[in-house]
């Protein structure tokens, strides 16, 4: 057995209650130099290049049908792993007449502060969905959010990329 500095006893890592996850979350951070280069200022297609091809890595190991808290659990960790700064549940505000209302919506992971994602895992997404995304692009004031549905077959089928005045 591997020693990874654990202080769990051999039967807390038997039954998973080492919490490696979260110890783990805490040194992925230099790995973001890997996928950009060093370059401080990542653009939202850089971020949504990554966004893809991990939720590409998640759908073939998974394969669909799975709850949407499923994907996006995984997709949370996957992304954290990689360096990336997320807001997962993340509730928007929305202004009424001159009033506040704290919680206009929830974005399911906002990842650093310039993509948002929306997660379905349903068989066929029906075009509110793409509509709702652009809304929360505009109430957010980002430029580019992915509408990703683990419930496609394949998942290249269900990526819907949405702008809201990104500059290609």
């Amino acid at each position: 057995m591997w020693s990874s500095g654990s202080t769990a006893t051999s039967s807390e890592q038997q039954k998973g209650l080492d919490n490696a996850p979260r110890r783990a979350a805490l040194s992925f951070a230099p790995l973001r130099e890997l996928f950009f280069s060093g370059d401080p200022v990542v653009t939202e297609n850089e971020l949504a290049k990554v966004v893809v091809d991990v939720a590409f890595h998640i759908h073939r190991k998974l394969g669909p049908g799975l709850l949407e808290s499923v994907y996006h659990a995984v997709m949370v960790y996957e992304l954290q792993k990689r360096g990336l700064r997320i807001k997962s549940k993340e509730p928007v505000p929305i202004v009424w007449d001159d009033v506040r209302l704290d919680k206009g919506f929830e974005a399911d992971v906002i990842v650093e502060d310039k993509l948002l994602l929306e997660f379905k895992s349903i068989e066929n997404v029906p075009a509110v969905h793409k509509k709702q995304l652009l809304t929360y692009l505009r109430l957010t004031d980002l430029r580019l959010g992915l509408l990703i549905n683990f419930g496609s077959e394949l998942i290249k089928d269900g990526i819907f990329r949405i702008v809201n005045g990104l500059e290609e």
